[in-house]
């Protein structure tokens, strides 16, 4: 039974339990624990998004850690896949990010990465809340010369940039393009409109200026209205929206319309085939993902591992069956040739790159997939009661199912990171598949 640890680290209300100082310092305490496994000096890295609430638990995970004899190494706002990089580049034991992702500023959260760059499986979440609730750890006090040492890392930035730039052909840049960048006021501000100026671009960016609580405040990847709208006020080539961490991007083409994931991965999985560079002929995906991916595939011969929602079941079947390519509907995209987790900036640098190669504009490129009409809606719960044992609901859904027959599906499922229910509905009727979802939504109010 998990107490902390969700599908994406821990997450909550920063200051409330189990956000607190007080948590994160024994979070701190525990994985610094497990983490020193091997002789010498051990180091743990320390990276966060733009929130207020992280210098609060940066400064607890810092005391925690130093306190078990471990250096930490603070590299300060940065994305989450550049702290996977960082963490491996500087050989460190682990690598800590404080970010809540695209969940509005009063949250955060706390995620782990294992030393060669992958998030942690669940054995050892489990076995840091086992340190924590047991007490196990509290009398490990290392003293005197013994205890840890904090020390800021300046050039992070630089190094992901050079890193990321790594993944697109030598020599080639983007000069001539004209790109719209919302960085969500998240942990991308920087990095992004400085890779791509420094790529030859014309860049447009906004959701530059965080503040610490305007962080996914009505921009970013949730609301890439923003995004399309400059796009075709500027006439620019492509426009691409973050989440706060930078970890996914969505996507605005040429003419002003969304591009999600699901039509990326389409488009770069066909690409990769064509040359000869998609692993074992598979594309990686869940089961939230679109039908028509799974229509554009088959057309294309590509075989498709469908999972359970959250990038690491992705990551796991990637591994399992040996794939390069796998992600998300909500644009959390993992190339595995180029890094160990989704990379929002990795993901920008393969499309901007296919455009630049074959001189087709985005919109081209994603016609290579018809999306069905999908209908997401959330509602909050109380608690997440197994959805086969609501009897109402289940009904609701059956009747739903035998309405749609084999022309589209119905998904309900709680999320991991957050008290809400997600139903979803694929059909040929979006305004009748927005009714069924909205029945289905009633149901689960009524009971839960």
């Amino acid at each position: 039974m998990r107490r902390l640890f969700g599908t994406d680290g821990i997450r909550g209300v920063a200051n409330i339990e189990p956000m607190t100082g007080e948590m994160a310092m024994k979070i701190g305490r525990a994985a610094a624990y497990i983490f020193k496994n091997k002789t010498g000096r051990h180091r743990i890295v320390i990276g966060k998004d733009t929130r207020l609430s992280g210098y609060m638990l940066e400064s607890a995970l810092t005391s925690g850690i130093c306190s078990m004899g471990v250096d930490v190494l603070l590299i300060g706002p940065l994305p989450t896949p550049g702290i996977a990089f960082v963490t491996r580049a500087l050989r460190a034991d682990a690598g800590v990010v404080i970010s809540a992702s695209h969940n509005p500023y009063e949250d955060n959260g706390i995620k782990f990465f294992s030393e060669d760059g992958f998030k942690l499986p669940d054995e050892l979440e489990l076995e840091i809340e086992d340190l924590i609730f047991s007490g196990k750890i509290d009398s490990i006090r290392p003293t005197a010369k013994d205890m840890g040492k904090a020390f800021r890392i300046n050039d992070a930035e630089g190094r992901y940039i050079e890193f990321a730039k790594n993944s697109i052909p030598k020599g080639m840049d983007f000069e001539g393009m004209k790109i719209v960048v919302d960085c969500a006021n998240g942990a991308a501000y920087k990095v992004v409109p400085m890779m791509l100026r420094e790529l030859g671009a014309e860049v447009i960016a906004i959701g530059v200026e965080p503040s610490g609580m305007n962080i996914n405040d009505n921009c970013g990847s949730l609301h890439p209205g923003m995004v399309q709208g400059l796009v075709a006020e500027k006439k620019a080539d492509i426009g691409i929206a973050y989440d706060g961490d930078a970890d996914r991007a969505i996507f605005s083409d040429e003419k002003g319309n969304e591009v999600n994931g699901d039509q990326i991965m389409a488009m770069c999985a066909i690409e990769n085939k064509k040359s000869g560079r998609l692993k074992n002929n598979t594309l990686v995906t869940t089961v939230m993902s679109n039908m028509g991916l799974d229509i554009a595939m088959k057309k294309a011969g590509i075989n498709v591992i469908k999972t359970k929602v959250g990038d690491r079941y992705v990551l796991e079947e990637m591994l399992k069956n040996d794939c390069n390519i796998g992600g998300e509907q909500s644009g959390h995209i993992i190339f595995l040739d180029y890094n160990t987790t989704g990379d929002g900036i990795i993901t920008t640098l393969q499309v901007l790159s296919l455009m630049n190669k074959t001189g087709k504009r985005l919109s081209e490129h994603a016609s290579c997939m018809a999306v069905l009409p999908q209908v997401l809606l959330n509602v909050r719960v109380r608690e997440k009661k197994d959805i086969a044992k609501l009897p109402n609901v289940s009904q609701v859904i059956k009747d739903c199912e035998k309405r749609l027959e084999d022309k589209g599906r119905v998904l309900v499922r709680y999320s991991g990171t957050e008290p809400v229910a997600r139903v979803m509905i694929e059909g040929e009727n979006e305004s009748a598949i927005k009714k069924m979802a909205e029945e289905i939504v009633d149901s689960i109010r009524g009971e839960i």
